[in-house]
């Protein structure tokens, strides 16, 4: 598959979700960016913002098999990997599957669960495996887990341990709709709800495809030393105990390529990197206490200003070299 197959399988999801989804054109790109890279994405936001809405448009459109499961203080592990219960008829142990084992698992309000259980998920999220009474199971191709979560109310919830933030390739707020979005929302969900009527419009054996193939998107050398220069900054700033790792240097560059595509470019841009950045980027600092009380959200204002510092790569350059 080749990078305007794949920008057309986008186009196509993006423009079957907004059949449900009044606006967010920015934060469904974002979700496309996570699938197309073989990511996951965390939404966080009030309730009743669509957060739920949108992870369900997005399953709907992506044909396989779409599991939905509630976190609560109760769920166990087991419930979301699986458990080999006994069979007293075969008089054998049979393994029965959990939720994982899906296509895109929606994980709601996720920091309900206890840290035991949210802890399950790492394995899953970073090798696409499960291991369980000693024997490792492969997840199917492709595996997404959209969760959601409430900001704002914390009674009974457990954030979200750094070592499970790292684990989201991208984490969005849905944010209100504008008042002509949510005019539009009344009119369009007056005489029911559009979901219901969605079909698929991609295959999960296309969505593999395409996260074997985004990654033939060229990236030129002035680029690598310019994703690096941002990444090296978060480890030395002032405000932040712990920068950004490895791991998240290497989802900044997936987003960038699969974000190149969706431009319409077999090639990244700093402007790929720049939009990419506060997604993927944020959610990884750890601040210092004096910090993290500063404005509305002091990560992604971090992200600003240090992209604000950064001599950016002449585009020209990069696109004769490309």
């Amino acid at each position: 598959m080749n990078t305007s197959e794949i920008k057309l399988l986008a186009d196509e999801i993006r423009a079957n979700v907004q059949k449900v989804v009044v606006g967010k054109s920015g934060i469904i790109d974002h979700l496309l960016v996570a699938l197309i890279s073989s990511g996951h994405v965390l939404l966080e936001d009030v309730p009743g913002t669509g957060k739920t809405l949108l992870a369900k448009a997005m399953a709907a459109s992506v044909g396989g098999v779409f599991k939905r499961i509630q976190f609560t203080p109760d769920l166990l592990p087991s419930d979301l990997s699986g458990i080999n219960f006994y069979n007293q008829q075969a008089s054998q142990f049979e393994f029965r599957p959990g939720p994982v084992f899906s296509n895109i698992l929606l994980a709601d309000e996720i920091n309900r669960a206890t840290p035991r259980t949210q802890s399950s998920l790492l394995e899953c999220m970073e090798e696409a495996q499960v291991s369980i009474d000693g024997e490792t199971r492969k997840l199917t191709r492709p595996f997404m887990v959209i969760a959601t979560q409430n900001p704002v109310e914390n009674s009974g919830t457990f954030p979200l341990p750094e070592a499970q933030l790292d684990r989201f390739l991208i984490k969005v707020s849905m944010g209100y709709p504008s008042v002509e979005e949510g005019k539009a929302i009344m009119k369009r969900f007056k005489s029911g709800n559009p979901l219901d009527g969605l079909n698929a419009v991609a295959t999960a054996d296309r969505i593999a495809e395409a996260q074997d193939s985004y990654s033939q998107v060229s990236v030129h050398e002035d680029l690598y030393d310019y994703m690096l220069a941002l990444i090296e900054r978060t480890r030395n700033h002032p405000d932040i105990v712990m920068g950004v790792s490895p791991r998240g240097s290497q989802a900044l560059l997936r987003a960038s390529q699969v974000h190149a595509i969706l431009q319409g470019r077999d090639y990244v841009v700093p402007d790929d990197v720049k939009t990419m950045a506060k997604p993927v980027l944020a959610h990884r600092l750890i601040l210092r206490a004096s910090t993290r009380n500063k404005g509305n959200n002091p990560s992604e204002a971090i992200i600003d200003h240090l992209l604000s510092e950064l001599t950016v790569p002449a585009e020209d350059r990069l696109i004769a070299r490309s």
